[in-house]
């Protein structure tokens, strides 16, 4: 069983009760896992953006 995290209501849902898939990220091996999907998106992102910076930071020493 797959679970999704909704981004409007903040729950967890299974493949049972999913709601449309604009509302979702997922899926998610585990209940645990759906439960920090915004964390872990917002993880990524940060050390995105930290690549990005590090990456624009040597293009301007040339």
């Amino acid at each position: 069983m797959a679970f999704w995290f909704n981004v409007s209501t903040g729950q967890v849902e299974d493949d049972a009760n999913k709601s449309p898939q604009d509302r979702l990220m997922g899926p998610y091996d585990t209940h645990g896992e759906a439960e920090q999907a915004l964390s872990h998106a917002k993880e990524n992102t940060d050390r995105w953006d930290a690549d990005d910076k590090a990456w624009d930071d040597e293009g301007l020493e040339d």
